[in-house]
């Protein structure tokens, strides 16, 4: 997909902005989400953009009052955007807007054959399109729940796991194709992992604290579609991935406190955490209190 413009800095060159994107391989395709933002863009046609059979889901950030929207070359009509409204755009169409105002928002791209992955790991049929109302805005609670959940990726990308973004952006798909697609499972969703299938994915997940392992890479070490994986490990252990990982850290954590002879940094970047403050942030979060009560309650 390197001749994709609907992420990463091609995208934000085409839409004048500044874009940070997070980019994830699934099997031969890949999924990304993308924040793009201009506070005093030059006014204009967004560029051209590369037509493949792809879908972007963008949720606004902030209001953008006059919305003139065009698919191959021709206007498709001309609304105001609020933000939190979510708006579907088909990059088979070329989709292109008037630059006319600051901008704010993150768009998930979903090339076809990732939402086919979606739909093949729960027997549903293929789904042909998304279904959306060309340049209008639509409320959808989830998407904008999912997206704010990015948030503090996208302020300190540097911080960010992986797994957690991956699991979103994953999340995202899935609900387009169920929402905008029609996707139905065939089946009643089975049950959760084999306990084979649960002790290889906890034993990988412990060995890489850091999280650079991804969804797919555990999936297919469970010989499962990635969707399939990420709703069975939550049956199995009432997480996801990325959850089970933060509280492993924790409890690591927990067992190397009272070494007085190791820092809290040292500690923190032994775990897998970013930093000390990150370190004691989720720490706090999931334990109640700071590392450093805790370590002074082992005395």
């Amino acid at each position: 997909m390197d001749d994709s413009s609907a992420y990463g800095e091609a995208f934000g060159e085409r839409l004048r902005a500044e874009a940070t994107s997070f980019v994830r391989t699934l099997h031969h395709t890949q999924i990304a989400v993308t924040e793009v933002r201009a506070d005093a863009p030059p006014h204009g046609l967004s560029g051209d953009q590369i037509r493949e059979d792809a879908f972007l889901v963008a949720v606004q950030l902030r209001d953008y009052p006059a919305h003139e929207y065009f698919e191959d070359g021709r206007i498709a009509g001309v609304t105001s955007l609020k933000a939190g409204e979510t708006v579907l755009y088909d990059m088979k169409r070329n989709p292109q807007f008037l630059i006319n105002n600051p901008f704010h928002s993150v768009h998930f791209y979903f090339p076809r054959a990732a939402l086919e992955l979606v739909a093949d790991g729960v027997e549903a049929k293929r789904i042909d399109e998304l279904r959306y109302q060309p340049g209008t805005g639509v409320d959808d609670a989830v998407m904008r729940g999912l997206v704010a959940s990015l948030r503090q990726a996208f302020e300190h990308p540097e911080q960010a796991s992986r797994l957690f973004v991956e699991h979103v952006t994953l999340a995202a798909c899935t609900h387009a194709a169920k929402i905008y697609g029609g996707m139905r499972p065939a089946r009643p969703t089975q049950g959760g992992l084999a306990p084979w299938q649960r002790r290889r994915v906890e034993e990988t997940l412990a060995a890489d604290l850091e999280g650079d392992i991804s969804l797919a890479d555990l999936a297919n070490d469970c010989s499962l579609s990635t969707s399939h994986f990420s709703r069975a490990f939550r049956q199995s252990t009432g997480l996801s991935p990325h959850q089970w990982l933060l509280r492993h850290r924790v409890d690591r954590a927990k067992s190397l406190l009272p070494d007085r002879k190791l820092s809290l940094s040292d500690i923190a970047l032994a775990c897998g955490f970013a930093d000390q403050s990150h370190f004691t942030r989720v720490f706090a979060r999931l334990a109640g209190i700071s590392p450093g009560a805790w370590r002074r309650n082992c005395d």
